[in-house]
């Protein structure tokens, strides 16, 4: 059965190439007027501004990033999955900041990335400026009192060098000097509605050198109903289940809407193929939290978020049910026991099986699937049956894959992992993604 088409691009011409530049101020879902349609096999560029911390400071935000507004896909439908083959990315920003968050009481309802509001005159989610440096720079425009949500308990101000991949933690110093022109230093483009974090000036850790690799912290596709955009998952996500504000639902509402877009996957980079569910006619890919650093778990629950260009081809995989994203990832990025194996090795291994009389090897790739939930256990329990439902492998023959021939890693906690392993072809080719694993690891 056909699903209609958006509104907002009901008789508009697809087109083969499309830029972005305009944001859903943390907001996500069927409400968000879609832009297009992008062609099937076309290209989409955005330029997005930080996440996180610029959003999370800025009260008129409910949500905890600031990602582009939704792309239609021509001919994507719900049922369906559609691929992302990054081709490029690149770090705009100059400097940031991040750090170890807390909360301030008093100045939220329930959840402070969604629901802030004024404790002196009562505002909700006030507009607000910035006033001076430090923690107490966010102001609220009706009544002038700090207003931010939220403090670092230990922070960082770092300067970036994308051309040779390195960056730099800076002194107070510096940091004080950098806040003095935040915007130009993150690069926020002209739409951007959030506050610099370089205006808070936390500088905890001067002089640690770091390697950059960016990343896409939040890229996907449209839940089924309004999120903010950084709980369009299952950890931060829950934080919804019966929540006291207007995103508040059930347990069985979020995970039927969301499409865990926000999955702060450090291989969801350049070169890498991201294929996400369709649950909305469309598709509405979205993207935005580029990072220009993070380990394996943001273990301190933020990392480098900047401002950067993302350029990518869409791909519409027909009749690929999917509850979450699945990662095609950059062969140095795959665990090692997931890699497939050269041709010499081939060779070896067809030796070895001569030997005993084994002469049936399988012909396979790797693939991720992406797991969420509340904690790593659940979220890895999540990744295990979303790759036994989706390739019709069973539950604990898929934990032996991913022993043996994959991997477990973590993306993010408290709850977000890669289930990785290396899958036979004909499972591939069936889900409609052999080809793409084939040209993506040259088999």
């Amino acid at each position: 059965m056909k699903t209609a088409q958006p509104e907002s691009i009901i008789g508009k011409t697809p087109v083969d190439r499309l830029t972005v530049n305009r944001y859903t101020h943390g907001i996500i879902g069927p409400s968000q007027p879609m832009l297009g349609p992008l062609s099937d096999g076309g290209t989409l560029i955005t330029g997005t501004p930080p996440g996180c911390w610029g959003p999370m400071i800025t009260p008129a935000f409910q949500g905890g990033h600031e990602v582009t507004e939704p792309v239609a896909i021509v001919g994507a439908e719900v049922g369906d999955a559609v691929a992302l083959k990054i081709t490029r990315m690149r770090v705009t920003s100059i400097a940031t900041s991040s750090g170890v968050m807390s909360f301030v009481e008093g100045r939220y309802h329930g959840d402070p990335f969604v629901s802030k509001f004024c404790s002196d005159c009562g505002t909700e989610h006030p507009a607000s400026h910035v006033e001076g440096v430090g923690e107490d720079a966010i102001r609220c425009d009706n009544c002038g009192a700090e207003v931010n949500a939220f403090r670092f308990s230990n922070g960082y101000v770092i300067v970036l060098d994308p051309e040779n991949q390195v960056s730099l933690t800076v002194s107070q110093e510096i940091a004080n000097r950098l806040a003095g022109n935040a915007s130009q230093m993150s690069a926020l483009p002209e739409l951007a509605e959030q506050h610099s974090i370089l205006s808070l000036a936390r500088a905890d850790m001067p002089g640690v050198a770091a390697h950059m690799r960016p990343f896409l912290g939040n890229i996907g596709t449209t839940p089924a109903r309004d999120l903010p955009d950084s709980h369009n998952c299952a950890d931060f996500g829950q934080y919804l289940i019966d929540a006291p504000h207007r995103f508040g639902m059930t347990r069985e509402e979020l995970h039927a809407a969301k499409t865990d877009g926000h999955m702060d996957t450090n291989s969801v980079r350049e070169g890498c193929i991201l294929i996400c569910p369709v649950k909305v006619p469309g598709a509405g890919v979205y993207m935005g939290d580029m990072h220009a650093q993070q380990g394996n778990g943001e273990i301190a629950g933020h990392a480098t978020d900047v401002s950067g260009e993302t350029e990518l081809t869409v791909e519409v995989i027909k009749n690929l049910t999917i509850e979450g994203p699945i990662l095609l990832q950059n062969f140095d990025d795959l665990p090692p026991m997931a890699r497939p194996m050269s041709p010499e090795q081939r060779r070896k291994v067809q030796a070895l099986g001569a030997r005993w009389g084994q002469t049936e090897i399988e012909e396979n790739g790797p693939i991720t699937f992406l797991g969420s939930g509340e904690n790593l256990n659940v979220a890895t329990e999540n990744g295990l049956s979303r790759a036994a439902a989706v390739t019709g492998l069973s539950y604990d023959e898929v934990r032996n894959r991913a022993t043996i021939a994959g991997s477990i890693e973590i993306s993010r906690l408290p709850g977000t992992v890669r289930v990785t392993f290396l899958c036979p072809m004909p499972i591939l080719d069936r889900m409609g993604i052999g080809h793409l694993v084939r040209e993506k690891y040259h088999l």
